[in-house]
């Protein structure tokens, strides 16, 4: 992992940083959680509550459970009553988390390429101000925004990534269809 690290700072990650979970909270204005949905706490305890504390986390995480899909349908370890981006804020309300990019595969979230033109990202999140900001970043990446409402959006947003997963999981279709 160390050595893909230093590869990719070294070719196109030129002039980036690494660093640990703490150091990268500590610098970022905002910070990406783009973690598998069973560590994001303990990664979220890693980065330390100070250093997030006021800081936008735009969270990708998903609450994918270990065991296996079913006919390519993924299992969670939430329910529809509670998405994990709440259980995250409940236990950092000093962070202003807003969900976005869960429900497309990470090689979609910049510049996005779909037939028919833009499709629109989903986003929750308690603070408005932080959403204004995601919305802006979302706009430069080429999405358009559709806002949820607050963290308890999230419960439509996550499970999302499902739909996303039944076409990968089951035929080994992780792109979008094109256009004919």
């Amino acid at each position: 992992m160390q050595q893909k690290l230093s590869d990719w700072l070294a070719g196109k990650g030129k002039g980036a940083r690494a660093g640990s979970f703490s150091e990268v909270a500590k610098f970022g204005e905002a910070v990406v959680l783009a973690v598998k949905g069973g560590v994001a706490d303990s990664v979220l305890e890693l980065a330390g509550g100070e250093n997030l504390a006021r800081k936008i986390v735009i969270d990708a995480t998903n609450p994918i459970a270990d065991e296996p899909p079913e006919n390519g349908v993924l299992r969670f370890f939430t329910d529809l009553n509670e998405s994990l981006m709440e259980k995250l804020q409940k236990a950092r309300r000093e962070v202003r988390f807003v969900k976005a990019f869960s429900c497309v595969g990470n090689a979609l979230r910049v510049n996005p390429s779909f037939p028919g033109g833009r499709l629109t990202m989903f986003i929750a999140g308690n603070d408005e101000k932080a959403k204004n900001e995601v919305t802006s970043i979302l706009t430069q990446f080429g999405w358009e925004t559709e806002d949820m409402g607050g963290a308890e959006g999230a419960r439509a947003i996550e499970p999302l990534c499902m739909l996303w997963c039944i076409p990968g999981l089951r035929k080994n279709e992780w792109s979008p269809p094109s256009s004919s």
